[in-house]
């Protein structure tokens, strides 16, 4: 292919994402964070709500998302959390000209509720079928993925003092979706990194930080090799920490942070990071922990919408067998509850959970047991009841 028709091709690509070269050959910033979802907006506190009632979307998934989501509405009851689900089902339906996009009662719920909580979803393996989650980060401008990693009394795994939270930008980088064949056995995929973009969750992680008491968040790059791009994202980290004094601030190539996390990961407090850095480092996190099966993870979005869930596969191998284990969607419902304000309800449930995990009488398979999710669940659900 010439120069001029590779170019073409480019500009013709570009343009069916809204985006147009200008005179000086640059892609117009504001442009790009259009179309990415990623202006800036102010970035979002812990949620207040009203005294009552408060409706969540509850969006149980696939595989054995139906049987961990109905354990966490058992634990859920038997805490009396003042929470009612608006169950939803998630699967992408093509809309107006082929586009791909969640049903529209779901979107609605969401959109009227603003907070939810979802299982593991599976992408259909099919030509052109969008990721699931991705499709959700989209619809709803989630911009960051929080997940903190906690060492879980009890529960042996080689490191006993783990207490980190990756924060991971959520809807550009690599994951931006831009990717097309160039000639045969060529493909280019292009990473975009805007400055609205970089400084909306480097203010998040600042406030993050701030908000729940900790002392330091580190900036995860490779500006070193990417200077323009990932130099774009650490300029915007140094500018918003020149207004977080009290928090301390550090910068380290993503190399560098995944060889001292396994050498010594009390070293970190919280971490934040373009979007494919975050998806390897926080699943690294998990497993120092002891993997995704008790990982929590939330999803903070604009305009007050949060998606709360278990980021573990479908493990449709033992789906409908009553051997699923359900911590980590529960443990993110917890998330969910300290984001809404309702810390009281979030406790008694993580303690619960927790205090159950180390006496190790009542556990999952996975987690080192011989019970069934419905015994670890009613385990959990006199746990809480007991604290009344």
């Amino acid at each position: 292919m010439s120069g001029n028709a590779w170019r073409s091709a480019i500009l013709n690509l570009l343009g069916k994402y809204g985006l147009w070269i200008t005179d000086k050959n640059k892609i117009k910033t504001q442009e790009v964070a259009r179309v990415m979802g990623a202006m800036k907006t102010q970035t979002p506190q812990t949620q207040t709500f009203s005294r009552g009632i408060k409706t969540v979307t509850l969006i149980p998934g696939d595989g054995i998302g139906p049987e961990i989501s109905n354990a966490v509405m058992k634990i859920f009851e038997a805490a009396k959390a003042p929470i009612q689900w608006e169950e939803k089902n998630v699967t992408a339906i093509k809309g107006p000209g082929g586009k791909w996009m969640i049903p529209p009662e779901a979107k609605e719920s969401m959109d009227k509720h603003k907070i939810g909580l979802k299982g593991p979803l599976k992408t259909p393996i099919a030509a052109g079928h969008p990721s699931m989650n991705l499709l959700l980060r989209k619809t709803f401008d989630l911009y960051a993925n929080v997940r903190p990693c906690v060492s879980i009394e009890g529960y042996k795994t080689p490191y006993t003092d783990v207490d980190l939270v990756t924060i991971r930008e959520n809807t550009e980088g690599e994951y931006s979706g831009i990717e097309h064949l160039i000639v045969d056995g060529v493909v280019q995929s292009i990473k975009l990194i805007t400055e609205d973009a970089s400084r909306r969750i480097a203010e998040y992680a600042f406030e993050y930080a701030r908000n729940n008491q900790r002392t330091s968040v580190t900036a995860v790059h490779k500006a070193n090799i990417m200077r323009m791009s990932d130099g774009l994202f650490l300029r915007k980290c140094r500018e918003v920490a020149e207004n977080f004094k009290d928090i301390k601030f550090t910068e380290m190539y993503l190399d560098t942070v995944c060889l001292n996390m396994v050498q010594d990961p009390t070293q970190f407090d919280v971490l934040v990071m373009p979007n494919l850095y975050g998806d390897i480092l926080s699943d690294l996190c998990a497993g120092l922990i002891g993997g995704l099966g008790v990982t929590p993870s939330g999803n903070i979005g604009a305009h007050g919408v949060a998606i709360f869930e278990s980021v573990h596969g479908t493990a449709p191998d033992i789906a409908g067998k009553d051997m699923a284990n359900p911590t980590a969607l529960l443990l993110s419902a917890v998330m969910m509850l300290r984001h809404m304000g309702l810390h009281d309800y979030g406790n008694k449930i993580e303690t619960a959970c927790f205090d159950t995990i180390r006496e190790k009488k009542v556990l999952t398979k996975d987690l080192g047991g011989n019970s069934k999710c419905s015994e670890f669940t009613v385990e959990i659900c006199k746990r809480v009841q007991d604290m009344d």
